[in-house]
């Protein structure tokens, strides 16, 4: 009781960390609202900046909020965690539970105790729906201006000049003038919330304070260089006395968290997004100094196989395994370098024994059913392929060679079903709508047959207008 009656208070006396401060008497806005600005922030980040849609570092990341989550008290709506590909430090989070992370943050982590830090203080700004508290409720400003003059501020330099065109421009037609203000007290409360969350979750505070030392070490002089972290959660000196108390007044945690999940993630993050030469010579390092750190061996591997080096990055994966010999993970990414090495046989053997090993992995299996088909076994590649829907992938190229293995197996209707997706799903509607009347033509299975026609309804609704502005052209 004592809890709520303190979170109740949070929710009272502060604000989001970023907020947008509209004119005095501002009102709250609804879940409703508050969702509807989260869905338009989200077109802003996906248009600027590329997501890291790794399943295993996705997977990782949720793992991490979602144990975090799970100790704070019921929420109004679900959160999700990204990681944006970008080398400046930083995170940030929206209205509606979206947090995100920037790769080159992570990158500069050491263990799950500094990425729980962050996302525990992220996910403390969420919590009382700060943002939502100080949105005005007015009809003249729309929410994709809302959401571009949050982004502005948010993304930092690679993302605020788009953003803030955006934002200029709708705002003096709404003929509002909107202020972003910054609170020392909104940081203080988060930095509050999320340590007792972290203790909570059976993470240590300390992981916050480490964190924010590196971010602070990287501020240089001149204002462009002063990590976008810190502009958006100002007062990190005082921040970083505030927690070391608590740190020294409160118990560590007693639970042990096993580092293998984080070094995985880490090492994967590095060698196949980092910067191609920093991350060939921050691995080179790393055997220099341990020859026998298996995750180094992984991840030099990894980021070997991106200079074209296949030959060696195989030998380097080969060298990972003689310490983790049934390491599912980097099983999969030997088969998927054999596969792009040419090499089919050995790639079949090992995707295969990685799928044995674990539970579902998409990446794995993806490339497992490109090699069947490579080796002139479409059956084989349709049931991989096919298992991969069933388990809801978002990576489209799977209805793409779903498609093509139809096709080697002479069953057309079928190739061109999914063609037809495949090219609707990319937003090529000629293409899709050709490979879909082909379908329809020769397709027997009835619930096919009415998604043809809802998505030939759907391109047509879509072409309509486009016919009607060319011809009064």
């Amino acid at each position: 009781m004592k809890f709520k009656r303190k979170l109740l208070g949070v929710c009272l006396a502060f604000i989001f960390s970023t907020v947008i401060l509209l004119p005095s008497g501002a009102l709250g806005i609804t879940i409703k609202e508050e969702v509807d600005l989260s869905r338009e922030f989200m077109k802003v980040v996906l248009k600027q900046f590329d997501l890291i849609r790794d399943p295993q570092i996705e997977r990782y990341v949720n793992s991490i909020g979602k144990r975090i989550i799970a100790v704070v008290p019921p929420q109004p709506f679900s959160y999700h965690f990204y990681v944006i590909r970008s080398d400046e430090y930083n995170a940030f989070a929206t209205p509606a539970g979206h947090i995100f992370l920037n790769s080159g943050l992570i990158e500069a982590m050491e263990n799950e105790d500094e990425l729980a830090g962050i996302i525990a203080h992220e996910i403390a700004h969420v919590v009382c729906r700060h943002i939502s508290q100080k949105i005005e409720r007015s009809k003249k400003i729309q929410l994709a201006t809302l959401a571009a003059m949050a982004a502005g501020v948010f993304l930092g330099a690679a993302g605020s000049a788009t953003a803030a065109s955006t934002v200029t421009t709708g705002a003096m037609a709404a003929g509002q003038s909107i202020e972003l203000a910054y609170s020392r007290d909104d940081e203080r409360q988060a930095d509050q919330l999320g340590l007792e969350y972290m203790a909570k979750a059976g993470y240590d505070g300390t992981g916050l304070l480490t964190m924010l030392k590196k971010i602070r070490s990287r501020q240089w002089f001149g204002s462009n260089a002063v990590p976008t972290y810190l502009k958006t959660h100002p007062g990190s000196e005082e921040r970083m006395g505030y927690i070391g108390t608590w740190v020294e007044t409160n118990a560590k945690s007693s639970k042990k968290i096993d580092s293998y999940d984080f070094q995985l993630a880490h090492t994967r993050l590095i060698g196949l997004y980092g910067e191609k030469n920093a991350a060939l010579k921050h691995f080179e390092a790393e055997l220099r100094s341990d020859p026998g750190n298996s995750m180094a061996h992984y991840g030099y591997g990894l980021s070997l196989a991106r200079t074209g080096k296949r030959g060696d990055a195989i030998f380097q994966l080969k060298a990972a395994l003689e310490k983790r010999a049934f390491d599912p993970y980097i099983l999969e990414d030997l088969g998927r370098i054999y596969f792009l090495d040419g090499r089919y046989p050995e790639a079949l053997n090992v995707l295969e024994g990685a799928k044995g090993l674990l539970e579902y992995s998409s990446d794995g299996v993806f490339f497992l059913g490109r090699t069947q088909m490579e080796l002139g076994k479409p059956e084989s590649a349709v049931s991989t392929f096919e298992e991969l829907l069933e388990k809801k992938s978002d990576n489209q190229q799977v209805y793409y060679f779903l498609g093509e293995a139809y096709d080697q197996l002479g069953r057309f209707e079928e190739a061109h079903y999914y063609l037809g997706i495949y090219f609707r799903n990319r937003g090529d509607l000629k293409s899709a709508a050709f490979h879909l009347k082909k379908a329809s033509a020769n397709i027997n299975d009835p619930d096919k047959k009415r998604n043809i026609e809802k998505m030939l309804e759907e391109i047509r609704k879509v072409e309509r207008p486009r016919a009607h502005n060319s011809t009064k052209s």
